[in-house]
């Protein structure tokens, strides 16, 4: 029997098509104007390579590719459409929320919650969700990889039964936490982010227990365990790149996981439950005012990473890609990094 409060909050994203109409007004205009790209670029390769394509070829191309997000937007629609018949008759109230409302919603203390879209859908929303219980749907295994989607649209049903009826099993979630002076607060699930807003270089002093130093680099990344497979990793896909470019060798498949180690490189890979945390900044420069002595490593329970804002101006603090839910992070504000108390519960078969 669920609980009078209780309700099962639907957590969608925009497809790609939904993102271009919302651009362009019109399905149509949002046709042309992608088929007007598409064949300028296919025209432009063509004329590189002293190629003539035919306009009835640039056409069809264009139209294969608007074809894709129309294929991908009619199989995500037709998920969330069974999934609202298969969860209606549970019992509790379902309600469907918009990925870009997830930070100003206010989950009830007994929701069980259902993400539907990529993996970043699952991180986007358990850093608000917190303890809640997170059945995550893969509404599309041909695309999607589904790293954190355990569940597909058949068995989203017998998943949400189970967690309403207390026996579903979960995964403890380790989340990360960036803590400022006035009590402000940021949590991730995936990664953090601390650096500059644009692409100038961000200005701070980071410390790591007696060890500080003055940096100048495009931020820092802070990984938990369940991120290791995400932005972590592809630091890691181009440090391997680069250390095999430099060496001469040629790059292996990218269907070789295995390959990196060739270069010396081994990607860090944490359970979703290590409390411990992986730090990363991301090309640091040395010069007269900046060292890149401090680039990587763990944050261990109940260590804390500590940066202090050289910036006048345009710093942020972001987690898990959302930029626009940012802390600021300017001159004097000094942000502690450590994992967070609280974790998120990811339901599992």
């Amino acid at each position: 029997m669920f609980k009078a409060d209780q309700k099962i909050v639907l957590v969608t994203r925009e497809t790609r098509l939904e993102g271009l109409k919302a651009k362009w007004a019109t399905k149509s205009q949002a046709e042309f104007a992608l088929g007007m790209a598409v064949e300028k670029e296919l025209a432009r390769e063509a004329d590189l390579l002293g190629e003539e394509v035919s306009p009835k070829r640039l056409r069809a191309a264009a139209r294969e590719r608007f074809q894709e997000y129309e294929e991908e937007h009619e199989l995500y629609d037709d998920a969330l459409q069974r999934l609202r018949r298969d969860l209606d008759d549970l019992g509790p109230k379902v309600q469907v929320l918009e990925r870009g409302f997830i930070p100003n919603f206010v989950f009830g203390p007994n929701d069980v919650i259902v993400t539907v879209g990529q993996d970043g859908l699952v991180a986007n929303t358990a850093k608000y969700a917190l303890r809640r219980p997170i059945v995550a749907v893969n509404p599309d295994p041909k695309r999607i990889d589904g790293v954190l989607l355990p569940f597909n649209v058949d068995g989203a049903r017998n998943a949400v039964r189970r967690v309403l009826e207390g026996k579903a099993k979960s995964r403890s979630v380790t989340l990360a936490e960036a803590l400022l002076p006035a009590g402000q607060r940021m949590l991730a699930f995936n990664d953090l982010f601390i650096g500059a807003r644009s692409h100038v270089s961000a200005r701070y002093r980071i410390k790591l227990q007696n060890r500080s130093e003055p940096h100048s680099s495009s931020g820092v990344i802070v990984s938990t365990g369940a991120g290791s497979t995400g932005w972590l990793s592809s630091i890691f896909n181009m440090a391997a790149g680069l250390a095999r470019a430099s060496a001469g060798t040629r790059a292996p498949s990218s269907s070789s996981p295995s390959s990196q180690s060739t270069a010396g490189i081994t990607p860090v890979r944490l359970r979703w439950e290590d409390p411990r945390l992986t730090f990363v900044v991301r090309e640091p420069f040395v010069s007269k005012h900046s060292g890149a002595g401090i680039v990587a490593g763990m944050i261990e329970p109940q260590q804390e990473l500590i940066i202090e804002s050289l910036m006048p101006d345009n710093g942020v603090i972001f987690s898990d890609g959302m930029e626009d839910d940012f802390l600021q992070f300017n001159s004097g504000t000094i942000a502690r990094i450590r994992a967070a108390q609280e974790r998120a519960q990811l339901v599992i078969p």
